[in-house]
């Protein structure tokens, strides 16, 4: 007796459909929840224990992201709005928080001014940023002071001999315990010379009731795993070049319509350039589009156009796919070439990503889902 729609009658009507338009019927449990495992692929070669990607977007991936996420078992695509530099620094950094911990501090460089929010400390560094070498260190009630002023006429703390130094591997435990026994309001986590995170009381007492999931995402040097995006214009295969110094594991290749020569010329660069490198090309919504992508070599396919909660695809160009279709279609092509889906856009709550996950896809992509969390780039206001 017939109680509801397969799948492969469900999507073979001609219908454009959303996570919104299809619900999953339930079945017979016979096993705990602990059971379950939600282990995957985001690439042909990268495992992750979860299936969760920070979106490359500027308000989400940055150092502390790439970071938290690894450590859960996913994976951050850092973004590329900015210089190749600043993109490689980011990813340094991300790969050097052994202890992924966000700073309730910021930073500052010896001619930067005091920042807009700056929590209990502000830190001086060569760089404004980490990882760096430590110059020096302002609390709160130095900024008060000195409000409005440049740091690079501030009186501020030269001699750093009564900070903690750690080696940056030093687990959270140790951590707890040296702060206690030294009586001091924070650690600096040092690698080769330089600061690379900033460990106050509050952090670990937070850090404490992260959730642990599995193994991290961890790469064959011991570091956490991370992504980085790219373009395909010609300046990105100088950029290219300098995420792979700074120790990226994946590319992805970042456009709402990846079906292009420029796509394919880029994704065969690369594989040419750098074997080892796993790329993923996209964004695709039809099993043509995907086809193109697999022949030029793609290790992982983004799926998605115009579902995501900024993007515009559909409205300004015309084009896209309900986010449930395009899932459903383009994982059936990849799965015969074992090649992973990652499922990008759209999802607003948990019964997204098993509707995504149900549909084919390998992970999902989440962007506006990890906007304002703790581990995302920028500073609270209040109004």
């Amino acid at each position: 007796m017939e109680d509801g729609f397969p799948a492969s009658k469900t999507f073979n009507q001609g219908y454009s459909l959303t996570y919104d338009d299809v619900i999953l019927l339930p079945h017979y449990i016979d096993f705990p929840t602990d059971a379950v495992s939600v282990s995957t692929r985001l690439s042909r070669n990268i495992p992750l224990s979860i299936p969760c990607v920070a979106s490359p977007m500027d308000t989400v991936s940055e150092a502390h992201m790439a970071a938290s996420m690894a450590a859960l078992g996913g994976i951050a695509i850092v973004h590329y709005n900015c210089t190749s530099s600043q993109q490689a620094s980011i990813i340094r950094s991300a790969k050097s928080l052994r202890v992924p911990i966000t700073p309730s501090v910021s930073f500052a460089s010896p001619v930067d001014g005091l920042p807009a929010y700056h929590g209990r400390y502000v830190f001086i560094t060569e760089s404004g940023g980490l990882p760096s070498k430590l110059l020096g260190y302002l609390s709160s009630s130095d900024c008060e002071n000195l409000k409005d002023k440049p740091v690079k006429i501030f009186d501020y703390k030269r001699d750093c001999k009564s900070v903690e130094y750690v080696n940056w591997d030093c687990d959270l435990g140790k951590i707890e315990t040296l702060l206690h026994e030294k009586d001091s309001d924070f650690l600096v986590l040092e690698r080769d010379g330089e600061a690379v995170n900033v460990v106050v009381k509050e952090d670990v007492e937070r850090l404490k009731g992260y959730p642990k999931l599995g193994a991290g995402t961890v790469g064959a040097d011991g570091e956490w795993m991370v992504g980085a995006a790219i373009g395909t214009r010609e300046s990105d295969k100088e950029r290219l070049e300098h995420l792979v110094k700074a120790g990226a594991n994946v590319v992805v290749l970042d456009s709402s319509q990846g079906n292009s020569i420029y796509q394919i010329e880029m994704i065969k660069f690369i594989k040419k350039t750098y074997p080892q490198l796993d790329v993923i090309g996209g964004n695709v919504v039809t099993m043509a589009q995907a086809q193109n992508l697999i022949q030029a070599g793609v290790d992982g396919l983004r799926v998605g156009m115009g579902s995501g909660s900024i993007c515009t695809t559909q409205e300004v160009c015309a084009v896209g796919r309900g986010q449930a279709s395009a899932v459903y279609k383009v994982s059936s092509i990849a799965a015969q070439h074992g090649v992973p889906v990652i499922a990008d856009g759209g999802i607003s709550n948990s019964g997204h990503i098993v509707k995504a996950l149900v549909l084919g896809a390998s992970t999902v992509m989440m962007g506006s889902f990890l906007a304002g969390s703790t581990e995302a780039p920028g500073a609270y206001e209040y109004k």
